[in-house]
């Protein structure tokens, strides 16, 4: 199985912890990149994409900032690295996006009206019974 992309500098200590985790994360994308998509929308295809992204993302603020179980080094290589997407585990530090499923859901420039996605709003506003999806990520629901 290949390894975790990285650049030639070695990582940080507490690597070969996490190091499994990651490799298990990065095959699942490639599974999820060469996955058939007949009979999928464009966006639908792009879904467990986006989900294995956020699972990554997750797992490193977890460890971080959650557990407190990685060093400050590792996590800046991870980020560095581009494991870890830095612009959305800054964004789940914000009070009222803790879980946040992807950027694209918060980018008012994606939509006709000049608003947030489907998935932003909360289940206690939305018709009871009704299923949500997010266009985006197929997220149904990440406002709490």
């Amino acid at each position: 199985m290949p390894k975790v992309k990285r650049s030639k500098k070695p990582p940080p200590d507490g690597w070969e912890l996490i190091e499994p985790t990651l490799e298990e994360l990065e095959q699942k994308m490639r599974e999820a990149e060469t996955d058939p998509h007949e009979g999928k929308r464009i966006t639908e295809s792009l879904w467990p994409i986006f989900k294995i992204h956020h699972q990554k993302s997750r797992y490193i603020y977890d460890l971080f900032y959650r557990r407190k179980a990685i060093s400050r080094e590792l996590y800046d290589y991870c980020v560095k690295e581009k494991i870890a997407d830095a612009n959305l585990i800054a964004k789940w530090k914000k009070s009222g996006y803790e879980n946040l499923c992807c950027l694209r859901c918060i980018q008012t420039r994606d939509t006709n009206f000049g608003t947030n996605c489907i998935c932003r709003v909360p289940k206690s506003k939305l018709e009871e019974g009704r299923v949500v999806e997010c266009v985006h990520c197929g997220c149904r629901g990440c406002s709490g």
